[in-house]
């Protein structure tokens, strides 16, 4: 099947058992064996769940991997697999990254694994970063909230040379836009609560792996871990799932109209969108992207308009998150990224004047209106 049909119809099409179109909720905990060392394939929700397993094969499928693992949430999905590396182990991350991924990693230096953020999307910079303890490089892109865009497989060959894995967060575009395992990465990792489930109702997290072998690992440990997505959530995914391409399709149209609204805005100073045909690395996104999403981060030219924003929106909601059909508008330095040091933001670009856009489904001309609005 194409990837829109596999969207709407998930890895079995319909319940093999009972015929239901919409996969069921097998709401249990545990489930009865015939007999002494019988099995109907499952034994308790934790290992496996049929709604889950259902969720998983999908996004394997989308993905284009051997095995999908699906968690409670994008950072328990991060946390599980950081536990088949061990004390010493060294990681090379994008500088630009969510924030709650980055106080993990810094959690994680306290189990004694090592960690050197570094703009992944400069190539040069990554090969005299790599030491003989280095095991993977880790990388956002589009990358959050500074819209940095690197060239995946241009570092996935660079990380097979050196036989380190390429983690790629592939949160922002999801497989319909972008499908980081077709350009030589090893894992990709997904927050579903944001364009997967894409209704703001749902925490969920995703692992998508290549290697067989790699997948029977993450397997163990998303069981001994045990931040497992549950049965109800995991059918949220699946019909979130479904409506993915469509809801895509119009998030970037307005994504589009609205970035380059804001560029003409006399209260703008910068605009960051892969979409806009001025954006550093709009390029390199076309050659590896089917789309450039629709997130948006904008900086302001007075500090006073970013209180005045988030203060007088009505239709776009001040709230932290993305990806959902209505539009939310987050102020980084405050939310997303307070985790991070004030040395690091300030490398970066993330100030007091910088506010993200998550842009929904809305009628266009309202969502500008509702900005222009908010900015008088």
């Amino acid at each position: 099947m194409r990837l829109n049909s596999t969207l709407v119809h998930g890895s079995k099409n319909w319940d093999q058992h009972t015929g239901a179109i919409s996969f069921p909720i097998y709401q249990s905990a545990t489930f009865c064996h015939p007999g002494l060392n019988q099995s109907t394939g499952y034994a308790y929700s934790r290992d496996q769940n049929p709604t889950r397993e259902e969720v998983e094969k999908t996004l394997a499928i989308l993905e284009k991997g051997s095995r999908g693992l699906a968690f409670s949430s994008g950072v328990a999905a991060l946390a599980t697999l950081y536990q088949i590396f061990s004390p010493g182990d060294h990681f090379i991350v994008s500088d630009d990254l969510y924030g709650g991924t980055f106080r993990l990693f810094e959690q994680l230096t306290k189990n004694g694994l090592e960690f050197t953020y570094l703009d992944i999307g400069r190539i040069e910079l990554i090969e005299p970063a790599i030491r003989k303890n280095t095991r993977g490089i880790f990388l956002e892109t589009p990358s959050n909230p500074m819209m940095k865009v690197a060239d995946i497989k241009a570092v996935a060959q660079l990380a097979q040379a050196n036989k380190v894995l390429t983690i790629v967060d592939n949160t922002f575009l999801t497989p319909y836009f972008q499908r980081p395992l077709e350009l030589g990465a090893d894992i990709v990792l997904h927050s579903g609560t944001k364009y997967l489930g894409g209704h703001n109702d749902t925490l969920a997290g995703f692992l998508v792996v290549k290697d067989e072998e790699l997948g029977e690992r993450l397997k163990y440990q998303q069981m001994s871990v045990g931040a497992v997505l549950s049965p109800f959530d995991s059918w949220l995914i699946l019909r979130g799932l479904k409506t993915l391409g469509l809801r895509l399709e119009r998030q970037q149209q307005n994504a589009i109209v609205i970035a380059h609204w804001l560029q003409t805005n006399d209260n703008v100073e910068a605009v960051y969108y892969v979409g806009l045909p001025d954006h550093p690395n709009h390029d390199i996104s076309q050659k590896q992207a089917t789309g450039f999403g629709a997130m948006i981060s904008f900086k302001v030219k007075q500090q006073a308009m970013v209180e005045r924003i988030l203060g007088n929106v009505r239709l776009i909601s001040f709230a932290e998150s993305l990806g959902g059909v209505e539009s939310l508008i987050t102020y980084p330095l405050v939310q997303t990224h307070s985790s991070i040091p004030k040395k690091m933001l300030e490398r970066l670009g993330i100030d007091e004047r910088l506010l993200r856009l998550s842009v929904g489904i809305e009628d266009v001309e309202d969502l500008i209106l509702d900005l222009d609005k908010a900015m008088c």
